[in-house]
Order: structure tokens, then sequence, then C-alpha cells
């Protein structure tokens, strides 16, 4: 090679790395406080929304629970969710499996509560994130310290809901699975199902269990209660019936979760599974006995959750509106 030509080579070489550093130091990817300087207000605001909010509607805070759940376990956090369906897509929440799912509404009033401060600065990926935290602690849970930095993707992805999103009809292996290919393992799965420590169950979900035969794995004790909530084999999905998770601190978002579960008071399948199947059932004993590491467990799982394939840097957009994408695209589009 001619010493010209080796010489444009290197300095090719050398512009090729420096654009390479430039674009990883400009994408830091997740970090604590990622608004600090572009809107140090940011996370201030969504906790005093979700506190408002929860205020005047206690439901919301399982609302920002499952959509964690529901956002972050389908390939990854982009707010996804949140999108509307379109003439060419079915959204994500109008799945069969995002029954139940609600309150969308009032992640557009902290979105907007957020613009009016920052606009066009945070994501809806990030406030879906710290609504799920703060609601965490709305609902008497752990504070768990979250990285934000996400972006927001352009689609749903309604068509891969079933691949990606544990069923509570499932195995228990599927269950382990699905959680063990985001990162998390068989504590941490054990954990996050302590989630249905709150909340309720639509009787569309665990009627299977009462009709057209009780379960017998079902605690008989706890069977004329279930029978009293949903009196018919064939429930009408509109009709607001449902058995709450724990009649004990149906708001709490606790451990005694798991002393129902051991004693037979699961409604669900997934329930029942994980206070028996021997792969689970040490960590359900272990975390009915000691609330500590219960939310230990939890913590660590919601922030491997809460950190799944994120996009960041240039990926993605800052939505406007959360249930909408942008109109203006960049070539930049994620995978």
């Amino acid at each position: 090679m001619a010493p010209k030509t080796c010489f444009l080579f290197f300095l090719a070489l050398v512009s090729f790395s420096a654009v390479v550093a430039f674009a990883e130091e400009d994408d830091p990817g997740l970090v604590m406080n990622f608004y600090k300087e572009t809107c140090p207000q940011a996370e201030d605001i969504i906790k005093e929304q979700v506190k408002l909010l929860y205020k005047r509607h206690k439901n919301t805070a399982f609302s920002w629970l499952r959509n964690i759940f529901h956002d972050c376990a389908v390939q990854r956090c982009d707010a996804s969710l949140l999108l509307d369906s379109t003439r060419r897509t079915l959204s994500e929440k109008e799945t069969d499996r995002s029954f139940g799912l609600r309150n969308f509404r009032y992640i557009e009033t902290i979105k907007e509560a957020v613009e009016r401060e920052c606009p066009g600065v945070v994501s809806c990926a990030d406030i879906l994130v710290l609504s799920a935290r703060d609601g965490i602690v709305s609902l008497g849970g752990p504070y768990i310290p979250l990285k934000t930095g996400r972006r927001d993707g352009r689609r749903s992805r309604a068509e891969v809901v079933e691949q990606y999103l544990p069923d509570h009809n499932e195995s228990i292996s599927s269950v382990l699975d699905k959680f063990g290919a985001m990162g998390i393992d068989t504590p941490g799965v054990v954990a996050l199902l302590g989630a249905h420590s709150v909340g309720r169950t639509h009787c569309v979900k665990l009627v299977h269990r009462l009709y057209p035969e009780v379960d017998s794995a079902l605690n008989p004790e706890h069977v004329p209660h279930m029978l009293k909530k949903c009196p018919d084999s064939i429930p009408d999905p509109k009709a607001v019936q449902y058995v709450r998770n724990d009649r004990g601190t149906p708001m709490v978002l606790d451990n005694n979760y798991y002393r129902n579960i051991l004693d037979n008071k699961g409604l669900l399948l997934v329930d029942h599974q994980l206070a028996h199947d021997k792969r689970t059932k040490p960590f359900v004993k272990k975390m009915a006995k000691s609330q500590d590491y219960f939310y230990k467990e939890f913590s660590r799982a919601i922030t491997i959750l809460s950190e799944n394939n994120p996009l960041t840097g240039s990926k993605g957009e800052i939505r406007k509106q959360c249930n909408l994408a942008n109109k203006i695209r960049t070539t930049d589009d994620e995978p």
C-alpha cells in the first residue's frame, strides 16, 4: 500500500473511531437521575402526581404496578403498552392478555404535568416506570431506586404479547422460562408474583376453578366467598365481578400473599403452583416468614424488569402524547 493511501486509511480509521466514541458518549444508557440537567423536577412531578391520583382514585396504584409488567415484559420497556390501536395495528392494551388493565388516561395526566415543566424531554417509558415505583410506595411497599433515560417506541406489538408475557394459566416452568429470559431468577419470579398481594381478580379469570366443579386444591374455607363473588359460570366481562387477591390486607403490598397461597387460598393457578412446585416453594416459605426478604427480592426483580432492553440515546422518540406516536419519524427507528 502506497504511503499516501496508508495515511488516508489511517485518517479514515481515526475518524470512524471518533464517531463511535462520540455516539457512545452521547448515549449513556440508563442512569440514575437522567433528567437532572434537562428537567430536574421531573421525578418530583411524577411522584406528586402519583400521590394526588392515588388519593383521588385508590385503584390507580394497582394500574401503575401492572403497567410495568405488561410493558417491560413484551420485548422492552418502551411504553408500547400505552399506544392506541391504528387502522393497521392492534394495540397491546386491547389484547385479551391486557384484560383488566385500566387508568391509562392518568398516565396522560402525569405526562401533561411533566410537559408543562419540560416540553418534549421526559419519555412516556420513564413515566410508566417511575409511576410504578411511586405506586409501589403508595401501596406500602419499598422505595426502589430506578434508572431513567428510556425513550419511547413507535409501535405496539400485540402480535408477540403471548410469546413474552407469562400467563396465570401456564405451567410454572413456562413462567420461570419467560421471566428467566429477562434475567429474572427463581426467587425474583416468586417475589414479582407477590404483586398479587394487592388488587383483585375478575371472575372471568378464575371461574374455571369453580365451575363445573370446585378445584379440590382450593382451601374449602375460601370457596364459599369465591362462589358468592363469582356466582355465574360464564361471567359478563363488563360486569364488576371480582375477588380480592388478599382479603386480609387488600391495599397493602406485603408478604401476606405467601401465607395465603401456602394455605391454598391463591386465586389463580399460578399462585397454587408457586406454593407447591419444588423449585419455588422454598422461596415462598422464606418470603412468608420474612417481609424484608420479600421486599429485597421484589426490589431486585423490579429493577431488572425495568431495565429490560430499553431504547436509549437516539433510538425511538420522546412522544408528545403517550397514546400516540409522533407524526415525524427519524431514520433511526427501534429494531
